[in-house]
């Protein structure tokens, strides 16, 4: 019953995680020229919103339980806690001077000396969404959380790759320096540099797990103990 029940959420995801590999990769080319780059990303952004939307509808639906183990437990409850604050550093520093961006400017990139969360990775968004999805498997390990946060683990580090594969192609000379001088895999010994948005992220930290009890009805990070 409970596999059947999962059916929707294993649907919707592969659509989502499908969908944006071929808009990105092998269609995003042909549509692009045929519709205009603007018209384009306005039918990509459409179609990852509407998808999205199924996925999330599909996971309310589908089966709360059985967990592995008891994600609230003190261990991993603290450790999926310290990961969503690792994740959201790396996406913070990830937004300012991030030449990954679709339509950032490659221009100088190769003259770049690879500064903040880009000396742990150059892809520190992608791993930001890896690591969120990775604390939410932590911490609520029931069959449609693991689905979830494997597809976006998946998508978000497949499509790392993918996006050095897409730059190296429009933009060699200035891509492949920056690919040179940085890791696609994070670099433990450049951790300190998380530290830097000392302010920011952890107010941004506590306003999204605040935020976790109204929308998805289950206390996350300290926000637990007041509950």
């Amino acid at each position: 019953m409970a596999g059947h029940s999962l059916a929707p959420l294993g649907v919707s995801v592969s659509v989502f995680v499908g969908s944006h590999f071929l808009l990105s990769h092998p269609l995003r080319r042909p549509l692009a020229r045929a519709l205009g780059e603007r018209t384009f990303l306005l039918v990509y952004s459409l179609v990852a919103i509407g998808l999205f939307g199924w996925m999330a509808v599909a996971f309310a639906h589908a089966p709360a339980g059985p967990t592995l183990w008891n994600g609230y437990a003190w261990l991993p409850w603290s450790l999926a806690s310290l990961l969503t604050l690792i994740a959201l550093s790396l996406f913070i520093g990830s937004l300012s001077g991030n030449p990954a961006l679709p339509q950032a400017n490659m221009a100088g990139v190769s003259a770049r000396k690879p500064m903040g969360v880009f000396k742990i990775t150059r892809h520190p968004m992608m791993w930001g969404f890896a690591v969120w999805a990775l604390a939410h498997a932590i911490v609520a390990p029931s069959p449609r959380v693991l689905i979830l946060a494997g597809a976006m683990a998946f998508l978000a580090l497949v499509g790392a790759h993918g996006q050095d594969l897409r730059k190296s192609e429009l933009n060699p000379r200035e891509w492949n320096v920056w690919r040179k001088r940085t890791s696609y895999w994070p670099q433990l010994s450049a951790t300190s540099e998380l530290g830097r948005q000392w302010l920011s992220v952890p107010l941004a930290w506590l306003a999204i797990t605040w935020l976790h009890l109204p929308v998805g009805h289950i206390p996350a990070g300290v926000w637990r103990l007041l509950a």
